[in-house]
């Protein structure tokens, strides 16, 4: 019997680690963030009630994936070592992976915008994948040192909900003849941005002591954890009251449960909180917004 148990505890410790090794591979590659951005662009499509074209989804996710990873793989990221958490380490063990699925997603993602006729918005997509680049690609020497549009004080969090909710929200708009200053529009962006910039709040919670080290000044580095939570859930609140023309009161309220859950993220946020409490719950809470729409629409 005892031989038995051991053997069973075993098989139990062997698919906990195997299903370990495939979690970490789809948070840490990305997997979850291209799926999030994605979800949200579909959630989008389906507020005109139109579902995401299969091309131009597999379009953002490459997209997404190319940057994150291509981000993740730059070689000042592998010389802060002050801080490594278990998802630098993977990051780290598996750089030469990262880089290769950024380029082969890159190349899936040039084809699909060659093929699929957007060479007309390159402008317009163009300036979002600049700002997504220069997000971390030094650009300017100040101070003997060069510094990427990240390293200004308090920016991070704007670029990125700007470029998510330009690209979740102003894309699903472009492809379906929707003018990007209609009332609507605006307030689906708006909506978005700040959503965005709520979950952008956490994960400056997240690299805290990091970006300190490396003299990155972000909200939670200048006013403190409480001050940047406070201001997330304030961001969570501005978004949650713009509500766009033919929301109904029933859809309101199950739009309420992804916010509450969104909000409670933000509250118990810490940097000292397991590497899956960012990468699973903070990233996955766009996916589970994208549900809510889903089953109202």
């Amino acid at each position: 019997m005892r031989h038995v148990s051991e053997k069973s505890a075993a098989a139990v410790s062997a698919s906990s680690t195997g299903l370990k090794r495939w979690l970490d591979a789809l948070l840490y590659s990305s997997g979850l963030v291209a799926a999030a951005a994605t979800s949200l662009t579909w959630a989008t499509f389906l507020f005109w009630q139109v579902h995401i074209p299969f091309r131009l989804a597999l379009l953002i996710f490459t997209a997404t994936l190319f940057l994150y990873n291509i981000d993740s793989v730059l070689p000042y990221k592998f010389r802060q070592q002050a801080v490594l958490s278990g998802r630098k380490l993977w990051m780290i063990q598996h750089r030469r992976e990262l880089f290769g699925l950024a380029l082969v997603s890159l190349a899936v993602a040039a084809v699909l915008f060659w093929v699929d006729g957007w060479r007309h918005l390159t402008l317009f997509l163009g300036h979002l994948a600049a700002i997504s680049l220069l997000y971390s690609f030094p650009i300017v020497k100040l101070r003997g040192r060069w510094r990427a549009l990240r390293d200004f004080p308090l920016l991070k969090v704007f670029l990125i909900a700007y470029v998510w909710a330009a690209i979740t929200v102003w894309v699903p708009a472009l492809y379906l003849n929707k003018a990007l200053t209609a009332p609507v529009v605006l307030v689906l962006f708006g909506r978005r941005f700040l959503f965005i910039l709520a979950l952008a709040f956490v994960f400056d919670i997240r690299d805290y002591t990091k970006d300190l080290l490396s003299g990155t000044r972000t909200f939670p580095g200048i006013f403190g954890i409480r001050a940047a939570k406070i201001l997330a859930l304030l961001c969570l609140a501005a978004s949650s009251l713009l509500i766009p023309q033919g929301i109904t009161s029933a859809h309101l309220l199950v739009l309420t449960v992804p916010t509450l859950l969104t909000s409670l993220i933000v509250w118990f946020a810490d940097e000292t909180r397991p590497d899956y409490y960012f990468a699973l719950l903070a990233d996955g809470i766009m996916v589970v917004q994208f549900l809510a729409v889903y089953w109202i629409a």
